[in-house]
């Protein structure tokens, strides 16, 4: 008997099919096989486009005289030994007798696409192909995918745009990365890594940091008054500068002179309340999470890289089945899921967290589905929800429990009323000095007493220059008000923040914004830089190359990130225009509406072009080595070089201090090595080192000297000084993460 042989991306989404086929399965070396179905699967990329060197052995140096490189026909490899392995059981099981179709089951999506015709191709595979969609790994979403099997031919569009966006990278990042590092050999060591992602995102970090560096404080002063009714009813209000005035512009008070003058004006006088507004407001709900917006929610409240969310969300979809899949840039659901909605909120509601929330979706007669449903924004995946399946959160870890309970929050939220809320504006004059209050009420907590986020527009106190918002108590228009204190407050202007993950995910994703050309921001409005799938890979590599450091929160651009952008001026490369005019094309491509063999005609010249301009800009460019001050052993200059941060060169031997840059599979950055040298320790825990099973982990550095006199840099913790292992935690790196944001290797 004929069987089907189905390919998925991960053993763990094998295994959750062979449970919903007809079986029993036995197991075999990297295969299950039913009575009917036979299945295997890719882990992630198992082939991959080859190294230039695979092409020709003069690749293997680099030379501006064989640039550009564009191979005829794109060769195929396996990435790993490991990969070799499993690649090996599949085509086993494609050449096999009793095999005689074979379902793409990787992901729903253009990376799925490409990891399966990747792997079907270079196996040598002549069977037909049909495709399972699916964005649920629930029995029931299993069921009906098998029942509606795509024929393979409705896939080449979509295959066709996955091809074309790897090749194209490979093109442009390969001959861009290599063109710009043989001219910057003298300045960097290393490789200076270019693509048509990773380059826009750092010129967005980079000319933030510019902007950072080029501002000059400027002091500003500030008044507050406490004010007392009659009954010692107590309020706080602002000074607000008058309009018109040169003594300076709404709370901003431009001299202490002026500010003191206010203050003996006010203090202890009576006033009154000239004027008393409220307004009441509503809240709609927000719409439900796709993955950037939930990346940029972990962020927000946790802390959470972009990688770590989409780890966690990835798990949370694949092992414990809990969340529909995750990798959408849709935040709406299509129409055949309304039935759903319903038994969903009961299995939540099982958990006492949830109960009351879901008990008010489920008693509901009609469903408020008009921010929830909208057929023509969803292409390929729906918004990330609970799925209809029983729910395992004692076997979450931390990580995966913090990011269940921000989907079902915003998934039970999204059902209930808008919040409303009583905005009171204030204004107290006092010897013809005004002053401002502001206050804000929940009426009614509608969504925000399910999903306990704060209104929009809600301020921390002491964090605006309009004071703080406040709970005040019943005030009438008319009412005499002492001003029983004042006092005045010095202030400076405060630089642009920079970014963080959450705010970065923002800027990608509406890069389109920064772009002149009105039609192609038009058509940008949907793509942004990157896809919402490798985003978060984009933030990880731009570190991984010493372009951005960590720093809490945020992402601080290094002088090398710095120089690179610099050097490029306004390059194409630089510009999201270039990544979102792609995303769009590839969208085109992929219904039909552009051609594959038009797109890399663009490519192979956008490439020609940029190896000419980078060999002009380049050519004659050197950049002084990173200074990080003195030796704190003999006081000469301590230098960076290619592995290490020394006091000693060819010119001047020094006395052989050096920090290595190699750390327990870190690469130690200069602000590092820079914070040693000066206090001999790092103030906060080092991200990113790997443990002896592979498992990251985070420390404390301390600069030590040996009883030999040498110095070195150990791991100021208490298991390091007694001779433990360190402690295995799970940090933004994550396998989960990995395997299918790949596509963004070379962007």
């Amino acid at each position: 008997m004929a069987k089907m042989l189905v390919i998925a991306e991960k053993p763990s989404v094998g295994r959750d099919i062979a449970r919903v086929l007809p079986g029993p399965f036995r197991r075999g070396e990297g295969f299950l096989e039913g009575p009917q179905h036979v299945i295997t699967w890719a882990v992630g990329h198992l082939v991959q486009l080859a190294e230039p060197d695979e092409y020709d052995d003069k690749y293997k140096r680099w030379r501006m005289a064989d640039l550009p490189i564009v191979p005829r026909r794109f060769k195929l490899v396996v990435r790993d030994e490991r990969s070799r392995r499993q690649m090996n059981v599949v085509k086993r099981q494609l050449s096999r007798d009793d095999v005689d179709v074979v379902v793409n089951a990787c992901d729903a999506g253009r990376e799925g696409e490409l990891i399966f015709a990747y792997l079907y191709e270079k196996a040598g595979a002549r069977l037909p192909v049909k495709r399972l969609w699916l964005s649920s790994m629930t029995r029931t979403a299993i069921e009906a995918a098998f029942a509606h099997l795509r024929d393979g031919a409705e896939m080449r569009p979509l295959e066709d745009a996955a091809r074309s966006r790897s090749e194209a990278d490979w093109i442009v990042g390969m001959n861009s990365t290599r063109a710009a590092t043989i001219r910057l050999r003298s300045s960097f060591d290393g490789a200076v890594s270019l693509g048509r992602v990773q380059t826009p995102t750092l010129a967005i970090l980079a000319r933030r940091e510019e902007e950072i560096r080029a501002f000059r404080p400027e002091p500003y002063w500030v008044v507050d008054a406490a004010f007392e009714v009659e009954g010692a009813r107590r309020y706080e209000g602002r000074y607000h500068v008058p309009a018109g005035s040169d003594a300076g512009r709404g709370p901003r008070v431009a001299s202490a002179a002026h500010a003191q003058a206010v203050v003996d004006a006010v203090r202890g006088r009576t006033g009154a309340i000239v004027r008393l507004e409220r307004r009441e407001r509503r809240e709609r709900p927000p719409l439900l999470f796709d993955l950037t917006s939930l990346q940029r929610e972990a962020n927000a409240r946790f802390g959470f890289s972009a990688r770590r969310t989409l780890a966690a969300a990835q798990r949370l979809y694949e092992e414990h089945k809990a969340l529909t899949y995750p990798r959408t840039n849709s935040r709406y659901l299509s129409s055949d899921m309304v039935a759903e909605i319903k038994p969903i909120a009961a299995i939540v509601g099982e958990r006492p967290e949830y109960a009351a929330a879901a008990r008010y979706v489920t008693g509901l007669d009609v469903l408020p589905l008009a921010r929830v449903v909208d057929d023509a924004r969803v292409t390929d995946h729906h918004a990330i929800i609970p799925t209809n399946h029983p729910h395992p959160v004692e076997r979450m870890n931390d990580d995966d429990r913090r990011v269940y309970d921000l989907v079902v929050r915003r998934f039970l939220a999204v059902f209930h009323p808008d919040a409303v809320l009583e905005s009171t504006t204030v204004v107290t004059e006092v010897a013809g000095h005004r002053f401002r209050t502001s206050g804000k009420v929940v009426l009614v907590p509608g969504w925000r007493g399910v999903a306990g986020e704060q209104p929009a527009g809600e301020r921390a106190a002491g964090d605006d220059d309009e004071g703080r918002e406040q709970r005040l108590p019943r005030l009438a228009q008319g009412e005499a008000a002492t001003a029983r204190d004042a006092r005045w407050e010095r202030k400076e202007t405060r630089p642009p923040r920079r970014y963080s993950d959450g705010s970065l995910l923002a800027a990608m994703e509406t890069a389109g914004r920064l772009v002149e050309d009105e039609e192609l921001r038009e058509a940008m409005k949907d793509s942004g830089i990157g896809t919402p799938a490798t985003r978060a890979a984009i933030i990880e590599r731009l570190l991984a190359v010493g372009y951005i450091e960590r720093d809490g929160r945020a992402l601080v651009v290094t002088e090398k990130g710095l120089n690179v952008i610099r050097l490029l001026g306004d390059h194409p490369l630089t510009s999201p225009s270039l990544t979102g005019d792609w995303e769009h094309r590839l969208a085109k491509i992929e219904t039909g509406e552009d051609s594959r063999s038009a797109f890399m005609r663009d490519i192979v010249r956008f490439a020609e072009g940029t190896v000419v301009d980078l060999d002009a800009k380049l050519r004659d460019v050197r950049i002084p080595r990173a200074n990080l001050g003195p030796c704190p052993v003999c006081g000469h200059d301590i230098v960076e070089n290619r592995k290490g941060f020394s006091c000693w060169s060819r010119e001047d031997p020094g006395c052989g201090f050096v920090i290595w840059k190699a750390k327990a599979g870190k690469t130690l950055t200069s602000a590092i090595a820079r914070e040693l040298i000066r206090t001999g320790r790092t103030e906060r825990p080092v991200t990113g080192f790997r443990g002896r099973s592979g498992r990251s982990f985070r420390a404390r550095l301390a600069l030590e000297q040996t009883p030999e006199g040498r110095w070195r840099v150990e791991f100021d913790e208490p298991w390091a000084r007694a001779g433990a292992r360190p402690p295995e935690t799970d940090e933004a790196a994550d396998a989960a993460a990995d395997a299918p944001a790949s596509e963004a290797a070379v962007a």
